[in-house]
């Protein structure tokens, strides 16, 4: 099958669900999305290789996933109140979003507003724990900033852009952009297989790798500078002040999320572990005292193991929640 038409079967399906009314699949409530239904979206999203003079252009959708740069134009044909699109890019990316045109009645209740991360059923990611910003300073409102501020660019690989229009009409445009980040921090993975390597090159700060599907991690490698074996006996890994967390959930904020394992002494593995949950999070404490250092690889799991998971009390919790 072509990749055009496994787009148009994805915009048949995606039709054939709002006509018999089953929005809740797609998990849409007030502005948010369940995990299901954002996975529903990124595998329609058309990914391909571009010409570098080629600028792709296409249509938005009420509730949209972006993975391609290009430039996005939203015209309203009736008043759509609760609307999304989801913007992602490769791990070392960080999202530009430029406002080309917008014709919105903002003293109408009509808005545009960038977020600096994703949020699902109200949880955000990257976590108020995890992203340098206050929260307050992730939300960009177009009708309080559009005019001095034109481009909007996110802390890492995912943006996201709410909007509201009330008037048949009203549209707008905007152009999306990946820009290299060097040292990528909070990343959301494309695919439910892969491998990355994060580091934290002596700074105080967290980072969340989150991958959106039940897997199996396999870390490679962990340095993480030197402690006291003492020390870290004694107050576990959080007292270290250096070290990884394996998280399962079914949310996005990694601070509502299960601890699976900690590890805080380095080592060349292989270690594993199968999390069958929604969401899997590799996540790296940092005093910024050291230049900490993780790789790992995950695949997704087949549906046999995930059934084979249920009743063992750590690796289902996800499967009983």
């Amino acid at each position: 099958m072509s990749g055009t038409s496994r787009v148009q079967l994805c915009f048949l399906l995606l039709s054939v669900t709002a006509l018999r009314g089953h929005a809740r699949f797609l998990g849409i409530q007030d502005n948010e999305i369940s995990p299901e239904g954002l996975l529903s979206l990124l595998s329609s999203e058309l990914k391909r290789e571009l010409p570098e003079e080629f600028v792709y252009r296409r249509a938005l959708r009420c509730l949209d996933m972006v993975a391609v740069e290009g430039q996005f134009t939203f015209t309203a044909e009736r008043p759509q109140l609760n609307c999304a699109v989801f913007f992602i890019g490769e791990p070392s990316d960080i999202i530009s979003i430029e406002y080309d045109s917008v014709n919105i009645d903002c003293r109408g209740g009509d808005f545009i507003k960038v977020f600096d991360g994703w949020v699902m059923k109200g949880e955000k990611f990257p976590s108020t724990q995890d992203h340098p910003l206050p929260l307050y300073e992730r939300y960009s409102d177009y009708c309080e900033t559009g005019v001095t501020r034109p481009i909007v660019r996110s802390s890492q690989n995912v943006a996201m852009l709410f909007f509201r229009l009330h008037q048949s009409g009203s549209s707008f445009t905007v152009t999306f952009r990946k820009l290299i980040n060097p040292f990528p921090c909070n990343v959301v993975s494309q695919t439910p297989e892969g491998s990355f390597t994060m580091i934290i090159p002596q700074q105080h700060r967290n980072c969340s790798f989150s991958i959106i599907y039940p897997v199996e991690i396999q870390i490679g490698e962990l340095s993480l500078g030197q402690h006291n074996d003492l020390k870290r006996s004694i107050l576990g890994c959080a007292g270290s002040g250096d070290f990884i967390e394996l998280l399962g959930g079914n949310g996005m904020d990694t601070s509502k999320m299960f601890p699976m394992a900690d590890l805080c002494y380095s080592f060349n593995g292989p270690a594993q572990m199968k999390v069958g949950c929604d969401n899997t999070v590799v996540r790296m404490v940092s005093s910024g005292k050291f230049v900490n250092r993780v790789s790992f690889q995950y695949r997704l799991l087949g549906h046999q193991e995930l059934q084979q998971m249920k009743g063992n009390s750590v690796e289902d919790v996800c499967l009983r929640a």
